[in-house]
């Protein structure tokens, strides 16, 4: 890049920067404050969405015995989800029924990344309630299987595959702070629009009589 374009292009910086603060000295102080306070509401909700993007999910593989069940599913004592399932008499040689029943559920469950506690509760109708829970590690973008058995006799669950341990440990202290920040930036944005809120309900009528006002007089015209 030659010495003339790099000086044109500071020319050009400059002349915009000018023209910016002239543009800028011409609104009023009201407004500015209130644009700027606008602005920082924006990039602080834009901060709280990214970092409690649902970017993983975990798959349910649930198999079960029993003919009707409620199925509820936390995330970290969030309910993630709610259904129901229903079972079929299985039959030996594909012909001949006997007195077991068997049924399944393959259900997608979008979370964020990190470190998670999953609990699966199924409340059969015939049955006694039966839950459990475990911990796991969610990749970035990636998909975790969850394998969930349940019988009469009770329920398991397990990880189809493996994660790093030491790659979970380390960033569990940064969900932390991720959840920490997030519900930080989430109140203070609320608070600015609050602020705005109450601003603009207490000047806008200000505003419109004021130029309801000026109107007349401008129609009269000197006396």
């Amino acid at each position: 890049m030659s010495r003339e374009h790099i000086a044109q292009l500071r020319a050009k910086s400059a002349l915009f920067y000018e023209r910016a603060c002239q543009l800028t000295a011409r609104i009023p102080v009201k407004a500015r404050v209130v644009l700027a306070l606008f602005l920082v509401a924006a990039v602080l909700l834009a901060v709280h969405t990214a970092l409690t993007a649902k970017d993983a999910s975990l798959h349910l593989k649930l198999q079960h015995g029993f003919h009707s069940a409620q199925v509820l599913v936390w995330v970290d004592n969030d309910l993630a989800y709610s259904g129901r399932v229903t079972g079929s008499t299985k039959k030996r040689f594909g012909l001949i029924p006997t007195d077991s029943v068997q049924g399944s559920l393959s259900e997608i469950i979008p979370l964020r990344s990190g470190q998670h506690k999953v609990e699966v509760r199924i409340e059969p109708d015939d049955a006694t309630m039966q839950e459990d829970n475990i911990s796991g590690y969610f990749d970035h973008h990636a998909e975790r299987d969850l394998s969930v058995s349940v019988r009469q006799s009770g329920l398991s669950l397990s990880w189809l595959g493996t994660t790093s341990i030491s790659q979970a440990e380390t960033s569990s202290s940064f969900v932390w702070f991720s959840r920490y920040a997030g519900s930080f930036l989430l109140t203070i944005a609320g608070s600015i629009v609050s602020a705005l809120t109450g601003y603009a309900i207490r000047e806008l009528p200000a505003r419109v009589r004021s130029t309801s006002e000026s109107v007349p007089k401008a129609e009269l015209g000197p006396q």
